[in-house]
């Protein structure tokens, strides 16, 4: 299922459980509210796994699982333009059939987690990239 190379990037985006469900369901990606700086980043071919540390962005209800995982399809970030002056970057994936997974159990074994008692910390900045270990151990639990 996953085309994995030496050029292979890894990639965890963190947003809400609603709002992973709507990329998914238009087959694209943005972080960090629609910023260019991340989505740059990302080339054809990598891989993004979404985690989601709650159900809905204002709601308090804590979710803290990975909800969805999916390549990169296209070569460029494209802008698009919504009400209230919004104007998001996003990126074109093919995302996978794939089980919700709680983090907990995967805390160990995910290396780019250092501080395993302070977990949460690492998501603090919305997209970020991991190791190729760490994206297998979560893409087989979820897939």
């Amino acid at each position: 299922m996953f085309k994995l190379n030496e050029h292979t990037k890894f990639w965890i985006g963190v947003a809400s459980k609603d709002h992973v469900s709507e990329g998914m369901r238009m087959g694209i990606c943005q972080f960090c509210h629609g910023k260019l700086s991340p989505i740059k980043r990302l080339k054809q071919g990598d891989y993004i796994i979404y985690y989601s540390s709650k159900h809905t962005i204002s709601g308090p209800d804590p979710y803290q699982k990975f909800t969805a995982i999916g390549v990169v399809e296209d070569e460029e970030p494209y802008q698009v333009e919504l009400p209230g002056d919004f104007k998001p970057y996003r990126r074109r994936v093919k995302y996978f059939e794939a089980n919700h997974v709680d983090i907990r159990p995967l805390i160990s074994r995910l290396d780019f987690i250092k501080n395993k008692s302070s977990w949460g910390y690492v998501f603090r900045y919305g997209f970020f990239q991991i190791d190729r270990e760490s994206f297998e151990i979560i893409a087989t639990e979820m897939c």
